[in-house]
């Protein structure tokens, strides 16, 4: 499946998907000048959203049958360290908790170089019809 595709964000910020499972969801995140702030580093509102794209297509595979979608409540992001332009950023999301409401992931973020650039937790409500 193209995931990108599915989640419009994605692609425009050019996350490429390479695992998508239930237990993993791992992407590249090319830094490019447009996603930037001062300084050639990839932009803070830029790496949130990297993460929150690779959890929550972890959660929305997690979806204990009958639910139709989740959405982020909430997330937390501790900074580590920069991501230069000309790099490639590596995420992966793992799940902490999965319930029949609420479901927890953590991505660890890094450069393709092995530098840690930023860990993110957050949580996802299940969503159900009607």
């Amino acid at each position: 499946m193209n995931w990108a595709a599915t989640m419009p964000l994605a692609a425009t910020l050019g996350i490429e998907f390479d695992l998508v499972t239930r237990e993993k969801v791992q992407g590249r995140l090319p830094v490019r000048k447009e996603i930037c702030t001062a300084g050639e580093i990839v932009h803070g509102g830029t790496i949130m959203a990297f993460a929150d794209c690779l959890g929550a297509i972890g959660a929305y595979l997690a979806l204990p049958e009958g639910a139709s979608s989740t959405t982020t409540i909430e997330s937390k992001t501790n900074f580590l360290g920069g991501g230069p332009l000309g790099s490639t950023l590596i995420g992966e999301a793992t799940p902490v908790k999965i319930g029949k409401r609420l479901s927890v992931w953590q991505t660890l973020i890094r450069t393709d170089a092995g530098a840690q650039v930023a860990l993110v937790t957050q949580t996802q409500m299940v969503l159900w019809p009607g």
